[in-house]
Formats: structure tokens, sequence, C-alpha cells
């Protein structure tokens, strides 16, 4: 059976965050969102590597979930199959749904993204796997915390473990690596990634969204300046002072 082994970085680094927060263990079934996009194609084949070398069992599912927009997956199941990993695909009707409740220059990433996590969710449930694996990365972390602070007033990012309301707990096995190492797996193996050519906006008359693209042009701009940007970052989230914010509820003078 054919097989594509991530860098030494890649795996020493999921490794690492493994490790440091126990997100993959002895008897997992994990549900792993896969878009066909350079971050979860990473992840299928770092995990299929993992369950190589780990010295415990564990299974995962590839899940990719369709917007009922006739978009196909036929690449994308093909390479699954070639590579040995289990994977599915759930339809849904989600892009009919979005034409009935996104009203006319109306956000519609929110929408897509909480349907879609809704269906992961549900596929996860009825396969019993207990647990969800996304495919954020470091710059999605970064980005988010950046976009929560300017546009929210909110000190927030993402998580690498979390317990979802309905029990499910989620990780993010890629938390602490670079867009840009993601990238040159997918171009340095050839694998053809799903790009922005899937997203449903496409086919909206909708309001794009500035926040994120904004947001990833400040941070481009911040770490030519500062190259260390993003290890300060991973440091800082890991390093946080309560007590030296405004919060009330943490003075008891």
């Amino acid at each position: 059976m054919a097989s594509i082994v991530p860098s030494k970085k890649i795996m020493s680094n999921l490794g690492k965050i493994n490790a440091e927060f126990e997100l993959i263990q002895e008897g997992d079934k994990i549900l792993v969102g896969l878009s066909g996009g350079k971050d979860s194609l990473t992840m299928i084949h770092a995990m299929k590597e993992q369950q190589r070398r780990a010295p415990f069992k564990f299974e995962f599912l590839a899940v990719t979930i369709t917007y009922g927009m006739g978009e196909s997956y036929e690449n994308l199941a093909n390479h699954c199959k070639e590579y040995d990993i289990p994977h599915i695909i759930k339809d849904t009707n989600t892009f009919e749904l979005a034409q009935e409740k996104i009203r006319k220059n109306s956000s519609f990433c929110s929408f897509f993204s909480r349907m879609r996590r809704g269906y992961l969710y549900s596929v996860a449930q009825e396969y019993g796997c207990n647990k969800v694996a996304l495919g954020h990365h470091m710059d999605d972390a970064a980005e988010s915390f950046f976009m929560n602070f300017i546009y929210n007033g909110q000190l927030r990012s993402l998580a690498p473990k979390y317990r979802a309301e309905n029990g499910l707990i989620v990780i993010r096995p890629l938390i602490q690596m670079r867009e840009r190492q993601l990238r040159g797996f997918v171009e340095d193996n050839d694998i053809v990634a799903i790009g922005d050519e899937a997203c449903p906006a496409m086919r909206f008359d909708v309001k794009m969204p500035h926040a994120r693209a904004n947001t990833k042009e400040l941070l481009e701009n911040l770490e030519k300046n500062h190259p260390s940007l993003f290890r300060s970052l991973n440091a800082a989230f890991k390093n946080i002072s309560k007590d030296s914010f405004f919060d009330k509820e943490m003075f008891s003078i």
C-alpha cells in the first residue's frame, strides 16, 4: 500500500503537542474533518504515520461534509483509497438552507462553519467516535486572537483541546505548526489540494469578509519586522497572567 510520510519536523511537532496536551490516547476513535485542503490533507497523513509509530493503538475516520452544491469529491475519495485512509462523505443541504437564512450583504462564514461542525459532531456520534480532530494551525490561532482582540474586544484564540457541549473532545493536532509547513507538505508530495474554489461564498451575492484578510496582512507585516513573532505568540498562549488584566473578579484586595 502506498504511503506518504510527512517531514521529520511535522511528525516531531505532532509528537510534542500530543505529549503535552494528550490529544490522542490509547483506544481513541477519532473523526478527522477532511475538507480536502492542505491542512486537513496534511493531518490525515500525519495521523496515518502516527498510527504506525505510536506505542498505543487508536483509530481514525476521515469525514468530508458536502454543502449540497453539486461539488465532486471523487479525487479526494480516490486519494484516501490509494493511501488506505478510511473515508466517508456526508452529503448535506447546507447550501439550500443558506439561501433561505442568509440575507443579502450579510455574513456567511459563521453559518457554514457552524453547520459543518454540527454535521461532524453528528457523524462522530453515529460512528462511535469519542474525539473530533480539526486542522487549525498556528497561523489560524494567531489570526483568531488578533481578530477577537481588534474586532470583538476579547482575548480569545483556539485551544489545542476542549470538550464540546455534547461531550465529544475536540482536538487540533496541527495547532503549533505554521501554515507554510502544511503548504510545503502538499506541494512537495504533488498532492492536489482543494482551495478557495470550493468556498460556497463564490455562489452568493454577499459581502466578502474582510477581517481575516486584514488580520493576515497585519501579521505578515509584523512578522517581517519581528521574525520571532509566532514563536512568541506560541509561548504567550501558555503564559497568561490573568491578574494583570481588568477583570474585577481577580481582585480580592
